[in-house]
């Protein structure tokens, strides 16, 4: 049972990561949320690489998705804990930019927290 909520909770962040690249394209100015203050979302330049990162979610989500549907709870599970590195990342490039602890923690270090969980069920599957 536990298996199976972990497997939905992993399809769930994978398609979240196709959610967010995909409405990069249309709405770059939604990376003002990822918690880097004075994100400057209307700079062309800047917004070249919103497009590059929002390929790599799109990618990434779909990496989780592919996971979901084939690969044993025990690959899903090693997949999400290496992945856990993104959003811990995220938080530490926040925190360095003297983002919100709200960013910081709330949104970054919530969802390395969540994808950790995962993984440990899954791997303990």
């Amino acid at each position: 049972m536990l298996t199976t909520v972990a497997t939905v909770l992993a399809g769930l962040i994978g398609a979240g990561c196709v959610l967010m690249g995909v409405l990069a394209f249309p709405a770059p100015q939604g990376a003002a949320g990822f918690g880097i203050p004075d994100t400057p979302t209307e700079d062309p330049t800047f917004r070249a690489w919103l497009t590059v990162k929002a390929v790599r979610d799109i990618a990434s989500g779909v990496f989780i998705l592919i996971l979901v549907a084939g690969a044993t709870p025990h690959l899903l599970g090693w997949f999400m804990l290496a992945a856990t590195g993104i959003p811990v990342g995220d938080a530490l490039i926040v925190r360095r930019s003297n983002g919100p602890a709200t960013a910081v923690y709330g949104v970054h270090g919530a969802t390395a927290l969540v994808m950790l969980v995962i993984s440990a069920l899954l791997l303990a599957a």
